[in-house]
């Protein structure tokens, strides 16, 4: 079964309410490796991720803020999707999802439920609302200490 325009609009509304209204993992990690701060003035989004390292595996990732329901929606499904993957996964991860949302998806690449943000591409403005926690989580992975920003 295929869905057609008018469901995939559906079901990427109503995970980004859903995702919204719960965040999967939006809470401060006491243990955390590393800590990095997003910020995105356009929209006013402003996030605090934490990610916990085992042996260049994300065992753990969290986040603490405010923002737009896509902001809050990618950084919670973000978290979810990172857990059991290694930095050098999540890092090929966040360049193929930011093709994802800006140009060509990668033939192959299974997003699983990643693939609802895929709707922002209808509004160019939204994209760097659903990108701030990848930008966040980079800056964390690289220990770039500098504030992640979408302008």
């Amino acid at each position: 079964m295929s869905l057609g325009h008018g469901d995939l609009r559906e079901l990427y509304q109503e995970v980004i309410f859903d995702h919204n209204r719960s965040p999967r993992n939006f809470h401060k990690m006491d243990d955390a490796d590393r800590v990095a701060e997003g910020h995105n003035p356009l929209c006013g989004d402003q996030l605090t991720l934490y990610v916990r390292l085992e042996d260049r595996v994300i065992a753990d990732a969290s986040f603490v803020g405010h923002g737009c329901a896509i902001s809050t929606a990618s950084a919670s499904l973000m978290t979810e999707a990172v857990k059991g993957k290694t930095v050098e996964e999540v890092e090929s991860l966040f360049r193929d999802f930011h093709a994802l949302l800006t140009g060509v998806p990668p033939e192959g690449r299974d997003f699983g439920k990643l693939e609802v943000l895929a709707g922002v591409r209808e509004f160019p403005v939204r994209v760097k609302c659903a990108t701030l926690a990848w930008h966040t989580l980079h800056n964390a992975l690289t220990g770039d200490g500098e504030p992640a920003k979408t302008e």
